[in-house]
C-alpha cells in the first residue's frame, strides 16, 4: 500500500518493511521532538489491519493468542502472539475490541499469512475473519496529543499514544488537520527508546517471548491452552531463555551506525572475539544520539563493555538474565 501522504512537502520514501509510508518528511529530530512533545502524527497505513466478527470472536481468539481475551472489555487496547508448536513467535497483533468487531495491526504484508493460520482455525466457532488492509489505514498520535479523533475511527489507546483505524478514503483529510507528520523514523527511534520490540525486527525464526521482554505485556501466564505453550510455561517455571534483548547506547563518535545484524562482541576480546549477539534495530534519537536494541545471550554480564562491530556500546539491561 503506498500512501497517498507520501505527496506531502519533504517527504522521503521509506525502504524494506517500512515501505509505502515516509521515513521522514525532512528533518528526523524535529520531527522525533515533536512526537515526544505530544503533537503530529505517524503514517502507518502500509500496516495490515486484519478485524475478527461474529459471537464467538473473543472466545475463539481467546484459544489461538498468548493474551487473555475473552472476557476484553470494548476499548481496552491489548497486544498478543501467535506462537509455533515449539513456542517461537510467528506473529505479533495489537488489538481492541469495539463491541462487535475486535481490530488488529500487524506488520506489513504479514496479514495474509495471518488470515490463512486462522481460517484454518474456524472450525465450528462463529466467527469471521477479514482483511480490511484496503479500506483502513493506521495512524499514530503520540501520548499527550490533543489532535481530535474522527467520529468513525476505531481508537486504541495505549500508554506511548493512540492508533488509529481511520477509514483509508479519509487519512488526507486527517492529514490536513493533524499537525505535522512525523515520518516512520522518529516513530522508530521513540520505540527503541522506550525498548520495545517488534516482529521481523528483534525477532528471528528461533526467539521465544521471554527473550524479548512479552511476558505480560503479550503473554498471559494464567490463561488456558495455546500453540506453544508447552515452552512458554517450560522456560518460566523451570529455566531460563538463552538470549535477552539490551537497549545500547553506541559511541556517538562513530560516523557509521550499526545496522541490523552487526554482530556484537565482548570489548576485552578485541575484534577477533566470539560473538554474543547481534544488532536488532539502530536509531539516531534526538536527545540520546545512537542507540540501539540488541540480542546478546543470557550469560553476558549485565556490566560488560561491548563492540558493534567496530562501535563501542554500553549496555542498558531490558531483560534481566
Amino acid at each position: 500500500m503506498k500512501s497517498p501522504l507520501l505527496s506531502l512537502p519533504g517527504a522521503v520514501p521509506a525502504e524494506g518493511v517500512d515501505e509505502g509510508v515516509a521515513a521522514h518528511y525532512g528533518d528526523l529530530f524535529r520531527e522525533q521532538r515533536a512526537l515526544a512533545d505530544g503533537t503530529g502524527f505517524v503514517d502507518l497505513s502500509h500496516r495490515g489491519v486484519v478485524t475478527v466478527t461474529g459471537d464467538d470472536r473473543l472466545s475463539w481468539l481467546h484459544l489461538l493468542l498468548t493474551q487473555h481475551v475473552s472476557d476484553l472489555p470494548a476499548g481496552t487496547a491489548t497486544e498478543a502472539l501467535i506462537l509455533s508448536a515449539n513456542g517461537h513467535i510467528e506473529h505479533a497483533l495489537y488489538l481492541v475490541d469495539d463491541g462487535t468487531t475486535t481490530w488488529a495491526h500487524v506488520e506489513p504484508g504479514s496479514q495474509e499469512a495471518l488470515i490463512a493460520y486462522l481460517e484454518s482455525m474456524k472450525f465450528f466457532y462463529r466467527v469471521e475473519v477479514a482483511d480490511r488492509t484496503a479500506d483502513t489505514a493506521l495512524v499514530h498520535l503520540p501520548a499527550g496529543s490533543i489532535t481530535e479523533v474522527p467520529e468513525d475511527a476505531v481508537v486504541r489507546e495505549t500508554p506511548y499514544g493512540r492508533d488509529l483505524f481511520l477509514p483509508r478514503e479519509r487519512l488526507e483529510a486527517f492529514a490536513d488537520r493533524a499537525g505535522p507528520p512525523a515520518g516512520i523514523l522518529a516513530h522508530e527511534a521513540l520505540r527503541v527508546e522506550q525498548h520495545r520490540p517488534r516482529l521481523g525486527f528483534e525477532t528471528d525464526h528461533r526467539t521465544i517471548p521471554h527473550e524479548l521482554g512479552w511476558i505480560g505485556t503479550a503473554v498471559h501466564l494464567q490463561k488456558g491452552c495455546y500453540r506453544g505453550q508447552e515452552t512458554v510455561a517450560r522456560v518460566q517455571n523451570l529455566g531460563k531463555p538463552p538470549r535477552r534483548l539490551v537497549f545500547l547506547h553506541l559511541d556517538g563518535s562513530e560516523v557509521h551506525l550499526p545496522g541490523p545484524g552487526a554482530e556484537i562482541r565482548l570489548a576485552d576480546d578485541g575484534p577477533d572475539g566470539r560473538k554474543v549477539g547481534f544488532v536488532t534495530t539502530s536509531v539516531r534519537h534526538h536527545e540520546l544520539g545512537p542507540v540501539a536494541l540488541a540480542l546478546v545471550k543470557r550469560n553476558v554480564p549485565v556490566d560488560a563493555r561491548l563492540m558493534a562491530e567496530a562501535t563501542a556500546a554500553a549496555q542498558e539491561t531490558v531483560v534481566e538474565p
